[in-house]
């Protein structure tokens, strides 16, 4: 048997992110868990889900640590983006095989300030209210910080997916200290599993500088790619193909896991 891929998506994405990832590992003997956060299973034509603003890091943490303990084996746990984070997060929570951290965005300690993030996020943080109020970026925003390097039709297709997400998120992630349980200041010591890690040179949001400081951070062995000229958004065509082929290398060193202590749904959403 292979490792359970535990797979966290990232801000105003739903599950269909690993959507061909998903495919292709079934296909290889995994089993790939892809749940939707609070709220990201929505219709992105449905106007935001009432409370959906203030849902925190915290929140978002504890559905992943419930869904987790419903798991057979400790998995090997997948995110991307702010699903990067939320994967340190929960890492240092539960028993895991190993972690792969694609395009990761910043703990309270990994943070690297810059131009493009700025300029990326600047259509949210500029409205009066965002640390508590829904938030989805706009075309050309995303179109720019995190589709760049993306064919035009592949970019719009994806941008129609995106659903609404928490304002206090976002605030949480750019201002720690807002946190009252300071979720995003990571225990290191605690990620000692091996580690994948996957940047793009060119990401615009959550730069690569994040990455590298992360990489710096983990206890355990990190295989580190940064992929020359990519971006942000690395599931489409070969960028995709190439990812798939690092994380399939990398998985060969893994086992099916130990088992998993059954626990009741305690999931509030």
């Amino acid at each position: 048997m292979k490792p359970i891929l535990f797979c966290i998506h990232g801000m105003w994405a739903t599950p269909a992110t690993f959507a061909r990832l998903k495919t292709r590992f079934e296909a290889l003997g995994h089993e790939v868990v892809t749940p939707a956060l609070p709220f990201h299973d929505r219709d992105p034509k449905l106007p935001p889900a009432p409370g959906i603003g203030t849902l925190t890091v915290e929140d978002y943490a504890a559905f992943l640590v419930a869904e987790i303990g419903k798991l057979p084996a400790t998995p090997v746990i997948v995110g991307h983006s702010m699903g990067g984070m939320l994967a340190q997060i929960v890492a240092a929570r539960v028993a895991h095989q190993g972690l792969v951290l694609l395009s990761t965005a910043a703990t309270a300690t990994t943070v690297s300030p810059g131009p493009a993030t700025l300029r990326t996020m600047a259509g949210i943080v500029t409205k009066w209210g965002w640390w508590h109020s829904p938030t989805r970026i706009e075309y050309q925003a995303a179109r720019w910080g995190i589709y760049n390097g993306v064919p035009d039709a592949t970019a719009l297709k994806e941008f129609d997916q995106l659903v609404w997400d928490s304002g206090r998120v976002v605030a949480e992630m750019a201002i720690p200290r807002m946190s009252a349980t300071r979720v995003t200041r990571v225990d290191y010591g605690r990620l000692s599993q091996p580690a994948l890690m996957i940047v793009g040179t060119e990401d615009r949001i959550t730069v690569a500088g994040i990455s590298r400081a992360t990489a710096r951070k983990l206890a355990g062995t990190v295989d580190y790619h940064e992929i020359a000229g990519a971006g942000h958004w690395l599931f489409w065509g070969e960028l995709e193909v190439k990812v798939g082929d690092l994380i399939e290398g990398w998985l060969k060193q893994f086992g099916p896991g130990e088992p998993l202590p059954v626990v009741p749904d305690s999931s509030v959403f």
